[in-house]
Order: structure tokens, then sequence, then C-alpha cells
């Protein structure tokens, strides 16, 4: 069975959050943090892993994503700290 990930990515210094979801979060935060994905993250050096929630299903994990891109930084930043309260990076 595939597991999904909704992954939420800062920068260095917090100041920029990025959400996306993927089927391989280590191959994707490895892909952030060497700069082989040329999009915002690259733009804005967002490679930072600060919070993640598995899914088995995509579209649980699509809707879970696109609820969270709606929500205010302050919010974001509530979801973070529920289970990263020092803001440090998650290494997987």
């Amino acid at each position: 069975m595939k597991t999904y990930f909704v992954y939420i990515i800062s920068n260095k210094n917090n100041t920029v959050y990025y959400t996306w979801v993927t089927n391989n979060l280590e191959r994707r935060i490895f892909e952030h943090k060497n700069k082989l994905i040329e999009w915002f993250t690259y733009k804005y050096n967002i490679y930072k892993l600060l919070f993640y929630n598995e899914f088995e299903n995509i579209n649980e994990a699509i809707e879970y994503e696109k609820k969270i891109k709606k929500w205010s930084r302050s919010k974001k930043l509530t979801l973070i700290k529920s289970i990263n309260i020092n803001m440090e990076e998650i290494v997987i």
C-alpha cells in the first residue's frame, strides 16, 4: 500500500512556508535541499522540513494539502508547532 505525505517546508529563518504533497518524502526533501526543483522553493531557498502528515489515500492527502494552503500564516504556524514546538528541521 502506498503512503502519501503532506508536508510543510521553510527557509533557514522560517519566514516562508511551502505546502505540498508527495508519495516519497525522503526523495522530495533531497530534491529541495539540492535545488533540483526549479520552482518557488528553488528561488527562495526553501528546504527545511518542519511538518508532515501521512495518508494512505491520495485524495485525502490532496484535500488536506489544499486546506492548509488556504490557511493564514498564523494557522500554519500553530499546526507546525503542534508537533514541532521549536521549529527545528525534521530529519527523515
